[in-house]
């Protein structure tokens, strides 16, 4: 059975996606003091936060090929943010993982984006800061179960 959809909801839908993407483009001008482009800053987020993972597993979490995760991989290696090991529970792969100053990096830029996101919301009237509080946990219901 086809799910019905409200023309509400499809406005709503749309514009939180719109939202969403302009409230991250934003947010990305606060990464340019770290120095790293969005895809290398977001492969190295999921290093730091998901731990070791194979060039496999990395490009399936950012949703990209292999062979460029391999060149984001790389430049993050030269860079001194990530370093390979060899799996030890197979010895045919490469294990992917931050290093200290990767983890710092990328722990700065996230507390960059948190601080300019923070200024704003202490500028929002004590309801619409709990408006918001409320909406984040309606937020959590959909995305988990998307």
């Amino acid at each position: 059975m086809a799910t019905k959809f409200t023309i509400n909801s499809q406005a709503i839908a749309d514009q939180l996606h719109s939202l969403a993407i302009h409230l991250l483009r934003k947010l990305r001008r606060e990464d340019a003091e770290g120095g790293l482009n969005a895809p290398r800053l977001s492969a190295l987020s999921v290093l730091v936060f998901a731990g070791p993972l194979t060039l496999g597993d990395l490009a399936a979490a950012e949703q990209v090929r292999p062979p460029t995760m391999t060149r984001i991989v790389d430049a993050l290696v030269e860079l001194e943010l990530a370093i390979k090991t060899r799996n030890a529970s197979d010895a045919r792969s490469t294990l992917i993982a931050a290093t200290p100053a990767g983890r710092k990096l990328l722990l700065a830029a996230r507390e960059r984006r948190v601080r300019a996101l923070t200024r704003q919301i202490a500028n929002l009237a004590p309801g619409e800061q709990a408006a918001l509080q409320q909406a984040i946990q309606t937020l959590k219901k959909i995305v988990a179960a998307i």
